[in-house]
């Protein structure tokens, strides 16, 4: 075994998509979706799905390590531990050297989302007045809320401001792909760099998951290897294009079939599954994006259902023949090479339970 110290690698702090609190099929329960990427004497963390902070803690990460927080897009199952990374981590960041943590994410989409055709009547939207924030309103939205807890331990026991130890970075998408949240949400592109370090470099492009838009997709390249990190999407061009080569594609995955019959209010299901069916992705077709982007190791996260049969995700190996994992929670899977005596080496990529 390889000193996890030395090799990068991903900890799958919480596996499960979808806004609601989910369980596996043996009634266990699985954390939202979030995943760290650690690097040297750093992590990454990549969504903040719900118990992302709780698990970071129960994976030994500690906050004073954690060196940037990346939002893939603004949906509540990839937010909604934010807050207490904000607030809890705090106080964890009390004595951290490291400097400001940025929230690297989307910008404000623009725009209410199309109505559904299947609509009888026209909602009330919430927040008329800003009803599409990015992670600057998300972020200042939450610390308003929160003003209260804040400033009291801000002016009575002297703690240190969220404000200034987290700052929110939107993603600037470039005016010439001609990039529209309603008609055009994944205009080809070539990667972005959003981020970068003396450990890593971070890209981005933006992915299909619509009507929710600006979505991204980040690849981590590091002096070792590289990962890279769908977030949601239905299968699109841009996604092969930053996962090419890549070490380890940690991707989304869908069971459709499944997923339909937990739905009894029928408007609702016909709309959630026109909405399932154009903006993700199922394991075979998961396999098929892996294969075409030639990646050594594919991963199946953000699994939805997560009661669904081992064999519904492991149907990727119809369209992918190279590692595959299906993790758990708190799962760890390395990525990219090490340094030894005799040059490089592949890090030992073992399919998790796959």
């Amino acid at each position: 075994m390889h000193d996890e110290a030395q090799v990068p690698h991903v900890i799958t702090l919480g596996t499960a998509g979808g806004p609601r609190w989910w369980k596996n099929q043996e009634g266990e329960p699985r954390f939202g979706i979030s995943t760290a990427v650690v690097v040297g004497d750093r992590w990454y963390l990549v969504d903040c799905g719900q118990g992302a902070g709780r698990q970071a803690n129960a994976a030994g990460l500690k906050m004073a390590d954690l060196a940037g927080v990346f939002i893939t897009h603004m949906h509540s199952d990839h937010t909604v531990d934010l807050p207490s990374m904000l607030l809890f981590g705090a106080f964890e960041l009390k004595d951290s050297p490291r400097g400001v943590i940025p929230i690297v994410g989307p910008g404000d989409r623009g725009k209410l989302p199309p109505l559904s055709p299947r609509a009888t009547s026209v909602p009330q939207p919430i927040a008329p007045h800003s009803p599409t924030p990015g992670v600057s309103g998300l972020v200042n939205g939450i610390l308003g809320a929160y003003a209260t807890d804040c400033n009291d331990r801000i002016f009575d026991s002297l703690a240190k401001s969220p404000a200034d130890q987290f700052a929110p970075m939107e993603i600037e998408i470039p005016a010439a792909l001609g990039f529209d949240p309603d008609s055009n949400v994944c205009p080809d592109m070539e990667p972005i760099v959003v981020f970068q370090d003396d450990l890593v470099s971070v890209s981005a492009v933006l992915v299909s998951h619509h009507p929710t838009a600006p979505a991204f997709a980040f690849r981590f390249d590091t002096a070792q290897g590289s990962v890279t990190i769908s977030g949601d999407t239905a299968p699109c061009d841009n996604l092969i294009r930053l996962a090419r080569e890549t070490d380890l594609l940690l991707h989304e995955a869908i069971n459709l079939d499944i997923l339909a019959a937990q739905y009894s209010d029928a408007t609702m299901l016909q709309a959630t599954m026109d909405h399932h069916r154009r903006a993700h992705t199922t394991a075979i077709q998961a396999g098929t994006i892996a294969t075409q982007a030639g990646v050594r190791h594919l991963a199946l996260h953000h699994l939805v259902p997560t009661y669904s049969p081992p064999e519904a995700w492991l149907q990727a190996r119809r369209s992918f023949t190279g590692r595959l994992s299906v993790p758990d929670d708190l799962d760890i899977i390395p990525f990219g090479t090490i340094a030894t005596g005799d040059g490089l080496q592949s890090v030992d990529q073992q399919p998790v339970n796959a």
